[in-house]
């Protein structure tokens, strides 16, 4: 158990209003705390690069199970129907086919690598920055904040703490939470620390277990606990993301599904990345002792969408 006592319910409502960026970058302001990732910042994520090697953060996505997937094969492009009606320059070579897909995903949940953005959640009807949930339309998406406001890429530094190494277990079993406490000792132990502008990726090891048994369809899991929200708000950070769905399930709290999602997304304007895979990351930082990196997040530029299926590359 944590050394200090834990939020309250009231405490944990309370975020919304005293861990909130609103209007902290004006008004009009989409990015949230993507805001804090500054030229400088970029530079030093640069300067973490000291060996050249990079690491996916990101999980395969299955075929069939977790992609709608048509593929057409076509040998010989000549051939194809309506090549008839193509320029001469297009049949006469005969000797050049293709392949290509129509793809249908559903990448929020448990399983895809992702990130959010502010608009994926609402909370008393509002979005980020106050704005109303009825700027989010079935026929156009989100007019509001969505995945398109990170359309510039997110490259900052990352910072992994590896609370399962730091309580020597191969992963932290469903429901376990990570507090700050677990926080700073990973940073104590692994010679680092978190800084403004910075990304912070926490392993609980659900990664390590996922690849031995697979993913397990279950809605409770390892996670942050509400109690790190401050933390993550007085130490400046930019972007969060967990080897699972960030939240510890159940989050401890009644009336809130999940605190972590909720007032991140809503109060602070923190994008997450969820379900990462951080093994190949993990055991590169430790045979290299470096626990930072340069971290490159590029959401692919779907309009009004509440996020997007990523790649995480660190580059030690």
């Amino acid at each position: 158990m944590p050394e200090r006592p834990l939020p309250t319910q009231d405490d944990v409502l309370g975020y919304f209003d005293t861990l909130s960026n609103w209007g902290r970058w004006g008004d009009d302001d989409e990015r949230g705390t993507l805001n804090l990732i500054t030229d400088d910042v970029r530079l030093a994520a640069a300067r973490a690069v000291r060996y050249g090697r990079s690491v996916s953060c990101g999980w395969e996505v299955a075929v069939p199970a977790e992609l709608e997937r048509a593929t057409t094969s076509c040998p010989c492009a000549a051939e194809m129907p309506g090549a008839e009606n193509m320029p001469a320059l297009f049949h006469n070579d005969r000797r050049w086919g293709f392949s290509n897909e129509r793809l249908g995903i559903f990448f929020h949940g448990n399983t895809i690598t992702h990130i959010d953005s502010p608009c994926h959640l609402f909370w008393d009807g509002r979005m980020y920055n106050g704005r109303s949930h009825e700027l989010v339309s079935a026929e156009s998406g989100s007019a509001w904040s969505a995945v398109t406001a990170a359309a510039d890429g997110i490259v900052t530094r990352g910072v992994l703490l590896d609370v399962a190494k730091v309580r020597d277990v191969p992963w932290l079993e469903p429901g376990e939470g990570v507090f700050p406490e677990d926080l700073e000792e990973a940073e104590r132990r692994q010679g680092v620390q978190v800084q403004p502008g910075d990304a912070v990726l926490l392993r609980t090891g659900y990664g390590r277990a996922r690849h031995e048994a697979g993913p397990v369809p279950s809605i409770v899991q390892a996670g942050w606990h509400a109690s790190c929200l401050p933390w993550l708000h007085e130490r400046g950070v930019a972007l969060i993301g967990a080897d699972t769905p960030q939240d510890v399930q159940p989050s401890g709290y009644d009336n809130i599904l999940m605190p972590v999602h909720a007032v991140s997304l809503v109060a602070m304007g923190l994008w997450l990345l969820d379900n990462c895979d951080l093994e190949a990351c993990a055991e590169t930082a430790a045979e290299l002792g470096q626990w930072d990196f340069q971290l490159a997040v590029a959401p692919v530029r779907f309009a009004g969408t509440s996020g997007s299926p990523v790649n995480p590359i660190a580059t030690f």
